[in-house]
């Protein structure tokens, strides 16, 4: 056992989502959205080091001692995985592990809509699964599979950095490739996706032009695509894909995306103030025909009000699944405030001025 190993089963003793480990600090958790200290000395960065090392494969420790940050995953049989960042700071060496359940939480545990589930059924197109860091996005996407996984009898191929959760081959074949293991990089593995009969693929995060480039190349040549950005909301996603392309290329890859493009499910995670635990504010963008005209004449502007006049479609704007959520007595009215987009819904349920005095 290795020796930060006891630090992961305390994360999995007080439900922490995230561990911070930092030279001249003392550990803390993440539980429920706020930071923790843990009662223990302060780090020195030589031990530090050593216990990070420790777990570390060879190739990330080189790629680390270059770079100045990695990200792997790390896993403890029976316990959890992780996904693991070493980064460099004033004061030494320092990581934060965000942990990846080894269950995989169902759509219907998880309290997904059915047409989000019913995503997993597509014969082709782009699914995008959008929102902050840490806001469920890998969990939403894990759980999207997992009933593809389950439903259908295709190849599905993972292209992540590290691979955070694990599908064992049922339905279908599963094959995961880790970005520095398996690949040298998401474009790579794409590239090399297309000769690889796969049905099904899952682009960890697009990061990039060519990343971006061939994952709606290759959502646009029959295959089901799903990956993830960091963007707030449906449109901004839209525009987030268009607006990476030098603008000479805008008006090819805006019709591209419009073919290709069948969803967007942007999320929020939220305390939740009935019970112990979290609960995510979904928006969801079905890119139906109208929608796709939208994006394909350059009206992403209109796309909130689509969604609103939508909801046949299973389509719902964030701040109507905030408000839902608030009257249900789930969420607060702060954080509500806080994180709709039309703050003015909002503001009048406020008990005091909001945390952020910019918008008071």
């Amino acid at each position: 056992m290795a020796k930060i190993d006891a630090f992961f089963k305390l994360m999995n003793e007080q439900g922490a989502s995230d561990l911070h480990l930092a030279s001249g600090q003392p550990p803390a958790l993440r539980v429920r959205g706020e930071i923790e200290r843990v009662k223990f000395k302060v780090l020195d960065s030589d031990d530090l080091r050593g216990m990070l090392y420790e777990i570390a494969p060879e190739q990330k420790i080189k790629m680390f001692e270059e770079n100045g940050d990695i990200d792997f995953g790390y896993e403890i049989p029976g316990l959890a995985r992780y996904r693991a960042n070493f980064f460099m700071q004033r004061n030494g060496v320092a990581a934060v592990f965000r942990e990846i359940p080894s269950a995989i939480l169902t759509a219907d545990q998880l309290g997904l809509p059915p047409v989000v589930s019913k995503l997993a059924t597509l014969p082709r197109g782009l699914v995008l699964v959008t929102g902050p860091t840490g806001s469920g996005k890998s969990t939403t996407l894990a759980a999207i599979v997992d009933v593809a996984h389950r439903q259908r009898k295709d190849h599905i191929l993972t292209v992540e950095d590290p691979i955070e959760f694990v599908h064992q081959s049922q339905g279908c074949i599963v094959n995961h490739r880790e970005v520095g293991v398996h690949t040298n990089s998401f474009s790579t593995a794409l590239r090399g996706a297309l000769r690889e009969d796969p049905d099904v693929i899952l682009v960890g995060e697009m990061r990039d032009l060519e990343t971006i480039s061939l994952a709606v190349e290759a959502a646009s040549t029959g295959h089901l695509v799903f990956s993830t950005l960091h963007t707030s909301s449906a449109y901004k996603s839209v525009d987030r894909v268009i607006e990476v392309f030098p603008s000479q290329e805008q008006p090819l890859i805006r019709s591209t995306l419009a073919d290709g493009l069948r969803a967007v499910v942007a999320q929020t995670l939220f305390k939740r103030i009935d019970r112990k635990g979290r609960v995510a504010a979904l928006e969801i963008l079905i890119a139906n025909p109208a929608v796709r005209n939208l994006i394909r004449e350059g009206k992403t502007h209109q796309i909130p009000s689509m969604i609103q006049t939508g909801k046949k479609y299973g389509m719902i704007l964030l701040d109507d699944s905030i408000m839902d959520l608030f009257k249900k007595g789930i969420i607060s009215a702060d954080e509500a405030y806080a994180k709709s987009n039309e703050k003015g819904r909002f503001r009048a349920m406020l008990k005091a001025p909001p945390a952020d005095f910019t918008e008071a």
